[in-house]
């Protein structure tokens, strides 16, 4: 990344310069160890996980967390990031087994991530991180706290003891600089496109083909994640010879079967609406996308099968009768309205009723409703006999993943 080596002096680099030159550092005494860029001298680095741990320095020697996994993330739905490339989940430590520790330090589960690496003189590293580090529901600073306390915290060579001039979240700026940097050498968009593989809204790839492809970029077999048969996630496999600071990572096979992918038929969706068919019709176009007729029914798909409908007051319903919708067309979509009332999300419900004052705009994508383009809506628990249950627009801890579509009557 070019700029990141451009870099002005923090208050915390600002401070430590002013510290040693007032020969402070002699106060570690006995402590101080010969310095290697700030951090503890190392004799020379050993590869984990191919090398056995017997009483190695975990400063130099990356243990019990071994094996690296720089993880990708390709979000459609939701569209998150650069069109032409993947977005930046993290960095794990793995044990070399495939077992992992997660949360190992609770007194550095910091949220004020961006502030840290601002104070360091890293702004050019946050503003790289805006575009390529992205929260699928658009909280950034959620998703950078969750990764350095779930997986930082548990890389040994990132502990504070490690540090010879330690200044406070000097490891949460190592941690964030080497993601970005590994993340850097690994454009899987590119690796995917140099095999003919590309987003599409029409062709499907086989897992071999998709594996081939990141393999021959990356040196070594990947992990490749699928939701819903669909492409979603990619996990590279390090080992790392030294200090992750400024280690050398060695591309490694993944510790175990992890993909969940199918052999065939996997989507490559692309991160932007599908543009509207050049194909004659009769009927007159609707640039909004909604419903071609005014009446119909909101039919409730799971995993790619009908599972009931949208009654009127706006609940999940898989028993009875489906409810009859109105749409009202608006310069930008159209709005719903059942015998109940209007229909909106209020406080992430979706309801429909007379109370409604504002109803919420809706528009069609792919022949799914869709709500501030997402065609992806959420439940507790999928409704059964007499049970309804609501419908939310984010997936705040509601594991049910829909989609609604338009069926007309």
């Amino acid at each position: 990344m070019s700029g990141m080596s451009q870099r002005l002096p923090g208050p915390q680099q600002i401070l430590k310069a002013l510290t040693g030159s007032l020969g402070l550092y002699g106060l570690r005494g006995a402590e101080f160890r010969p310095l290697e860029d700030g951090y503890s001298s190392c004799p020379k680095p050993q590869l984990s996980c191919q090398t056995s741990y017997q009483g190695q320095d975990t400063c130099c020697f990356n243990y019990p967390g071994g094996q690296m996994l720089q993880t990708q993330f390709w979000d459609a739905d939701p569209a998150i990031g650069p069109d032409d490339s993947w977005t930046i989940h993290g960095l794990w430590p793995d044990h070399c087994d495939g077992g992992f520790d997660q949360f190992c330090d609770h007194k550095r589960n910091y949220n004020n991530i961006s502030l840290i690496l601002v104070d360091a003189g890293r702004g050019d590293l946050l503003d790289y991180m805006k575009e390529y580090f992205k929260d699928y529901k658009g909280d950034d600073e959620s998703l950078y706290s969750h990764e350095f306390s779930k997986h930082g915290t548990c890389i040994s060579t990132l502990d504070p003891k490690c540090y010879t001039d330690y200044y406070p979240q000097e490891e949460v700026v190592d941690y964030f600089n080497k993601t970005v940097e590994i993340f850097q050498t690994l454009p899987s968009y590119e690796f995917l496109e140099k095999a003919g593989i590309v987003p599409s809204y029409d062709r499907t790839y086989s897992l071999a083909d998709i594996e081939d492809a990141l393999k021959e970029g990356h040196g070594a077999d990947v992990t490749v994640r699928c939701h819903y048969q669909s492409l979603n996630e990619i996990w590279y496999h390090f080992n790392v010879a030294g200090r992750l600071q400024t280690g050398e990572f060695v591309p490694t096979s993944p510790d175990g079967p992890k993909s969940n992918c199918p052999k065939t038929g996997i989507h490559y969706k692309p991160k932007r609406s599908k543009p509207p068919s050049s194909t004659t019709s009769s009927s007159p176009s609707d640039p909004t996308g909604s419903p071609s007729t005014g009446r119909g029914h909101l039919q409730v798909y799971t995993l790619n099968q009908k599972r009931g409908c949208i009654i009127s007051k706006g609940t999940w319903f898989s028993s009875g009768t489906c409810a009859t919708f109105r749409t009202n067309k608006t310069s930008d979509g159209f709005t719903l309205q059942s015998r109940r009332g209007h229909c909106a999300f209020y406080k992430d419900i979706f309801s429909c009723n007379n109370r409604v004052r504002n109803p919420t705009v809706f528009t069609t994508i792919d022949g799914k409703i869709a709500y501030n383009g997402n065609t992806t809506f959420f439940a507790d628990k999928a409704p059964k006999g007499p049970t309804q249950s609501k419908v939310f627009a984010s997936n705040d801890q509601h594991p049910i993943e829909l989609s609604i579509e338009w069926q007309e009557v």
